[in-house]
């Protein structure tokens, strides 16, 4: 008997138990699954790379179009519609409100009950027990508020979490006939004129439908093929409708809310409702896998559009274990934070390159494969940042770090926190209270959830409207940081992800980043050589860092038209570090040289180099930082001398000409002020004694 380990492509983990083959037949227009005996895998399931092993691309595109047609009838979000069903329907709204308050109104007494009598810690796993049953009970929208609460170890007990994190794979499932019919229905044929096999019972069942593994006829392809739940929609609707009318309650009379809780509601609703369309969601992961599974440790299942509409989604079959099962994943030899890092990589690329993210990163959507492989599943829950956002972001996290909180006040401009016609001048106080405390901590000890609570305490306060998208954006970090703290409770996502920030701001192109860079090098007129070093030594920890890209943007905006400010800078700068090579060097020649010879300068480098003790110390540190930065650019793994050409290159134009012209020349006036000074200095004299 063979056994392994599956996790459909609805992102949930199966029980371990013999692979079992079965056979679809039809009898008396019933559909029926034949169980047959058990036969071990001979090879592991094919994965598609590319499109051209599902088929040629116009037939896929062909394919596409026809599960589209499919599903041209699929439901939408739209509360208008909403209102006007369930508005005239007083008594089922009635039954389904009494329904929740009565589901939680009880579990909220008992846990008071348990406080008051004092077993509040000893009934903790039956509680547990009893919040899971609830949610299940209360159907899938409270299912997935359960989903979120099962990542969150800095909100939920351990009791709680195992117990919550059960709503990922044991929910309750609908009958087989259902879905087989189902099947048939959708995509017009009978079952076995499709699959060779499919179990005969359902792998995983998800909050909005259940799995099966299955066989392709055509090709032998096994696939996972998730059938939606019948009834859904109504569900879902009605909880919307109940959960929108307290949202306008929270807006008209709740002071303290200033985010537009309609909005947010309304813009989950809709990434709910799309979830409810298949075709939708084949097309997100799609999508998603064109852009971020070009990375050797990034999965992304393909989609199967002939066998695909609003109900039935055929996807690649992958073989995994749930991020959260961590010592299922540390068996095969893998380490559970590698895998978390790479998703925080990829969400870090997905929020802030492309803006196309996913939205519901829970443990059964993240899979460990056996080849060390992160595979993201279930592509219902997408959303996308605006692309002036993704740079504000990265300015913003720049800002906070340079303590800059004037700008950061006005980076909420950028992100759409605030309207225009706000005045962000009272607002800079509460981030500096905030923020001057949170600082003291480094960046490897900052939790990323409490700068989420003590920016959330400064939104209160301020008129401050968050947008649907960073609602979204905060659930995915956050999660992201739950599942890590699975595996290590000191772990800090912004420690994992400031390589990455410190990356994008040596390297990318964009005004607003070239800005916020200087911003971070220049203070009063001076550069900041550690905060440069600082960035390198960060940006060289990601993979993707290049230290030709690091240069070429600095370059282009040191001879901009409008760069004349920072060439100013520079040239002032290149002056101070010409001379501290300069310097460096005399004082290592002269500590070379035999002590009989320093006789000539009467042992005095002071009277050498034209400089006190003091300057020589921070020349020579400054001499040294900058020889630290020069290694840390030659350590790149893609370096190359001739990627100095470059250089070459723009000192030939006429800004490059006109800035060494006046290095030189600053150079040049440096050391003749220092030799007149020597030259002019007045001799000491001693006054004559009298007798």
């Amino acid at each position: 008997m063979v056994t392994m380990s599956l996790v459909s492509a609805g992102g949930h983990r199966f029980s371990t138990r013999p692979c079992l083959r079965s056979t679809v037949r039809r009898r008396g227009g019933r559909v029926r699954a034949a169980l047959v005996e058990a036969r071990p895998a001979a090879t592991p399931p094919i994965r598609v790379i590319t499109l051209a092993k599902t088929g040629d691309r116009a037939d896929d595109l062909q394919a596409e179009a026809r599960a589209m047609a499919r599903a041209a009838n699929s439901s939408f979000y739209t509360p208008e519609l909403l209102a006007l069903k369930y508005g005239s329907q007083p008594i089922k709204v009635l039954r389904r409100t009494l329904k929740i308050l009565i589901s939680l109104g009880s579990f909220g007494l008992k846990l008071l009950l348990d406080q008051r009598t004092g077993v509040f810690d000893q009934n903790r796993r039956k509680r547990a027990v009893e919040l899971r049953r609830i949610f299940t009970e209360l159907g899938p929208t409270f299912v997935k508020v359960g989903q979120g609460l099962s990542t969150r170890p800095d909100i939920c007990p351990s009791e709680y979490l195992e117990e919550l994190s059960a709503l990922q794979d044991s929910l309750p499932t609908f009958p087989d006939a259902v879905a087989f019919s189902c099947i048939e229905k959708e995509l017009g044929l009978p079952l076995d004129a499709i699959f060779s096999s499919i179990s005969p019972s359902p792998i995983a069942a998800a909050s909005l439908g259940q799995v099966y593994k299955a066989q392709l006829k055509h090709s032998g392809q096994v696939v996972a093929v998730k059938v939606q739940r019948p009834g859904i929609e109504e569900i879902i609707g009605l909880d919307f409708y109940l959960v929108r009318g307290l949202g306008v309650l929270a807006n008209k009379y709740v002071d303290i809310i200033t985010t537009d809780v309609v909005a947010l509601i309304d813009e989950f609703a809709c990434r709910v409702y799309q979830e409810l369309n298949y075709v939708q969601e084949g097309q997100n992961a799609r999508r998603f896998r064109m852009l971020y599974a070009d990375r050797d440790d990034i999965l992304v299942p393909d989609i199967y559009w002939n066998y695909t509409s609003a109900k039935v989604l055929t996807m690649e079959w992958v073989d995994g274990v749930k991020l959260s099962e961590q010592d299922a994943i540390e068996r095969q030899g893998l380490k559970v934070l590698d895998l978390v890092n790479a998703g925080i990589q990829c969400s870090l690329r997905q929020l802030l390159e492309y803006g196309y993210f996913h939205a519901d990163p829970h443990p059964g959507n993240l899979l460990a494969t056996p080849e060390g492989k992160l595979a993201f599943i279930d592509f219902g829950m997408m959303s996308e940042t605006p692309e002036e956002a993704r740079s504000a972001i990265i300015g913003h996290v720049v800002h906070m770090v340079n303590r800059d909180y004037e700008a950061m006040a006005r980076d909420y401009y950028a992100l759409n926190f605030l309207s225009p016609d706000v005045d962000v001048s009272p607002i800079i106080p509460a981030l500096q209270n905030f923020f001057d405390d949170a600082l003291n901590y480094t960046v490897s000890e900052l939790n990323f959830k409490t700068l989420v609570d003590g920016l959330g305490a400064v939104f209160y306060q301020y008129p401050f409207n968050v947008p649907a998208y960073y609602a979204l954006i905060l659930r995915s970090l956050t999660v992201l940081e739950g599942l890590a703290l699975y595996a290590d409770p000191n772990f800090k996502v912004l420690a994992a992800s400031y390589p990455y920030f410190a990356k994008r701001l040596l390297t990318d192109p964009n005004p607003y980043l070239r800005d916020a860079l200087v911003e971070l090098l220049f203070k009063d007129g001076k550069f900041r050589w550690s905060r440069l070093e600082n960035l390198l030594v960060e940006g060289s920890k990601d993979r993707d860092f290049s230290a030709e890209d690091a240069l070429q943007p600095i370059l282009k905006l040191l001879l901009a038209p409008d760069g004349e400010e920072l060439r100013h800078l520079v040239v002032k700068e290149s002056v101070r570090v010409t001379e501290a090579v300069v310097l460096g060097g005399i004082l290592d020649t002269y500590n070379s040289v035999p002590n009989y010879m320093r006789i000539i300068f009467n042992g005095n480098v002071t009277g050498l180099t034209m400089v006190n003790d003091t300057e020589i110390r921070s020349m020579i540190e400054l001499r040294n930082q900058v020889f630290r930065i020069w290694s840390l650019l030659r350590s790149s793994e893609d370096f190359d001398p001739t990627l100095l050409q470059p250089i070459l290159q723009v000192l030939q134009q006429p800004e490059g000409r006109s800035l060494g012209g006046r290095v030189i020349g600053g150079i040049t006036q440096r050391l003749a002020a220092r030799l007149l000074k020597q030259v002019l200095r007045t001799p000491v004299t001693v006054p004559s004694s009298t007798s």
